[in-house]
């Protein structure tokens, strides 16, 4: 018994570690609970900058569409999320990125 909750006690660490690095990679760490009138006022990258950098990700040859763009703070880092449609493939391409200084994220895809 004492094993497992050893084993247990270092998944967790290493949980919050990851949460910790995933975070550093990020330049603007907003408080909890602020509100969207200060997360727009803390943000140095306009909506525009970060949707062309969003779209650019996109293979160049393919047609994109913005379904949906939202200023937020997403585990500690505050980002760009955009949802991207891609003609002719289902889903959309969900690409995050910097509010502090426009580099991208992460990119995923979502059904």
């Amino acid at each position: 018994m004492k094993w497992v909750l050893t084993l247990l006690g270092g998944i967790c660490v290493s949980a919050a570690t990851m949460s910790a690095s995933a975070a550093e990679r990020c330049s603007i760490h907003p408080a909890k609970g602020v509100s969207g009138k200060q997360l727009t006022a803390l943000a140095q990258v306009s909506q525009a900058e970060a949707e062309r950098t969003a779209v650019a990700k996109i293979d160049a040859n393919e047609k994109v569409s913005v379904v949906a763009a939202e200023l937020e703070s997403e585990h500690g880092c505050l980002i760009w999320s955009f949802d991207l449609r891609i003609a002719g493939k289902s889903g959309v391409q969900e690409v995050h990125i910097d509010a502090g200084n426009g580099n991208v994220l992460s990119v995923e895809h979502e059904n």
